[in-house]
């Protein structure tokens, strides 16, 4: 029997100021799947194709591309060694790649859920997060794009061999398949151990909007960490957890008090690292400030970057307006 259904993932942001690794935030720009299994249809395996951001460049080989190399694992997990006979998958993309909006997170979350439906597994929300985070590591973006909305999450200390298990390299998770991967290639992956990940829901205040500025190149996640230092002073770690036990609260409460929430985005952990990575970054954190532009609540770098987020109550597009206008001294489109 012929059936449809559609996956829809959306953008994240992490970090949020001082929450680095720890916060991630749901926002409205989506990765969509429609998918339809007809098993009387001619090919036997997933049939791909994309439109949106990206689109271009996006592996079309289902062996190749991330969302069902992921969806496999899942099947393969749970016995089933191969792709249901008959599935296409349209993929619609608004998430610009390597831009600080988690777009790789929200491959694995459209993976996992893909995997999860094609393979009518029913498996729950808590146990999703603990596939995907087999392969994407860190669980801020992953979580909020799987949970939705205003997410704090950490990695539990696992031991034994259910930590072995977590340390098992990409490669053998998600590992070169054949390219027509059926029931007779053997591989087997390992199943994620339970509970890898734990994550809480916060509250946030009705009033409170988030505008987004993409300036159009790319930060590899891959440098932005890597120009983090090895070692923190005590001094800048007690900076950032302070103002992340009051961001989490203060985000929550209507109204929103702007000078609590603008000292509490502040960060040392990240940010500061990476500002020659971003043109115009020092510029834009030291300018934009609820003082020059009422209505402003925060202002950050999203995730590695480059995007920029602002959190207002009023004259967001003022905001913007000025952010693109720094982003242009330093000749970026944004």
């Amino acid at each position: 029997m012929t059936r449809a259904f559609q996956v829809q993932v959306p953008c994240t942001s992490a970090n949020i100021g001082p929450g680095f690794d720890v916060v991630g935030l749901s926002l409205s720009l989506y990765l969509t799947l429609n998918v339809r299994v007809d098993p009387s249809a001619a090919h036997k395996q997933p049939v791909l194709s994309y439109t949106g951001e990206g689109a271009a460049d996006a592996p079309l080989n289902p062996f190749h591309n991330l969302i069902t190399r992921v969806a496999l694992y899942v099947l393969r997990v749970n016995e089933i060694k191969s792709f249901p006979a008959g599935v296409s998958i349209d993929v619609h993309n608004e998430i610009p790649f390597g831009r600080g909006l988690g777009s790789s997170g929200a491959a694995v979350i459209a993976g996992v859920l893909l995997g999860n439906e094609l393979g009518e597994l029913r498996i729950s929300r808590d146990r999703l997060l603990d596939y995907a985070l087999m392969i994407e590591r860190h669980p801020d973006n992953v979580a909020a794009a799987l949970i939705g909305g205003f997410v704090g999450s950490y990695l539990l200390e696992l031991t034994g061999e259910a930590a072995a298990t977590t340390q098992v390299p990409l490669s053998e998770v998600l590992p070169e398949y054949p390219e027509n991967c059926n029931e007779s290639w053997g591989y087997d992956p390992p199943a994620p151990p339970h509970g890898i990940g734990h994550y809480v829901e916060f509250g946030w205040a009705k009033e409170i909007k988030v505008i987004a500025i993409v300036p159009h190149f790319e930060v590899l996640t891959a440098e932005a960490r890597r120009v983090l230092p090895d070692s923190y002073t005590k001094k800048d770690l007690v900076f950032n957890l302070q103002r992340l036990a009051v961001l989490t609260t203060s985000l929550a409460r209507s109204p929103p008090d702007v000078n609590l929430i603008f000292q509490a985005m502040q960060d040392r952990v990240h940010q500061p690292y990476r500002k020659h990575l971003i043109p115009g970054l020092p510029r834009i954190l030291a300018s934009v400030t609820p003082a020059s532009h009422p209505g402003l609540l925060g202002i950050c770098l999203s995730g590695a970057g480059p995007t920029i987020l602002a959190l207002a109550t009023d004259n967001l597009p003022q905001i913007a307006d000025t952010i693109c206008a720094e982003f242009a001294k330093e000749h970026i489109d944004s």
